[in-house]
């Protein structure tokens, strides 16, 4: 009898209707998609605003992403003010990018690097340990192959950096640290 129960209850739930949103909810939501398209064109401090102004109104589901879009902005709005005095320096803020996670940005700033100084072998390093981080196999080859031809150092740092790990099977990348000597 119990198993007759279990059995029936799943059908009955199937032709439940989702609750429809309340038209407050409705309003919120369209509110939310304009914030997020601001955010999309790259209108930050609008979309920003648009977020904050949502936010004290947002259902549960919406409240943690709209804190999310806010912290983009933010970040998006701070880039303009940064400025380097050396590569290098751009270097050490692209790699603390990296190190926290945020890898597009990271890609930013060494490709930034590179379009001043297109002989930057410690970006191109740095682009080939993001490339390995994030999956992108063939990227990486390509990027450390020029960090190496640009200084044979890398190689050897290569072979002991463990952002390397994704690649360690990879027999391309095999060659390129061990390369067989004629």
């Amino acid at each position: 009898m119990m198993q007759e129960a279990r059995s029936a209850a799943p059908s009955r739930i199937k032709n439940v209707k989702p609750p429809a949103k309340p038209d407050g909810h409705s309003a919120v939501f369209q509110h939310y998609q304009v914030a997020v398209q601001l955010l999309q064109q790259g209108k930050y401090e609008k979309a920003q605003a648009a977020l904050e102004k949502l936010l004290p109104d947002a259902p549960a589901e919406l409240k943690e992403r709209c804190k999310m879009y806010i912290q983009t902005c933010q970040r998006q709005l701070e880039k303009p003010n940064l400025a380097f005095l050396t590569p290098e320096e751009h270097y050490d803020y692209a790699i603390s990018q990296l190190n926290t996670g945020y890898y597009e940005e990271a890609r930013e700033q060494f490709q930034s690097i590179l379009a001043g100084y297109p002989e930057a072998d410690y970006a191109f390093y740095g682009l080939a340990v993001l490339d390995a981080i994030t999956g992108r196999s063939q990227d990486c080859l390509t990027n450390l192959a020029r960090a190496i031809e640009l200084n044979a150092k890398n190689r050897l740092q290569a072979r002991v950096d463990n952002d390397f790990q994704n690649m360690v099977d990879d027999p391309r990348f095999t060659e390129l640290l061990y390369p067989e000597v004629p």
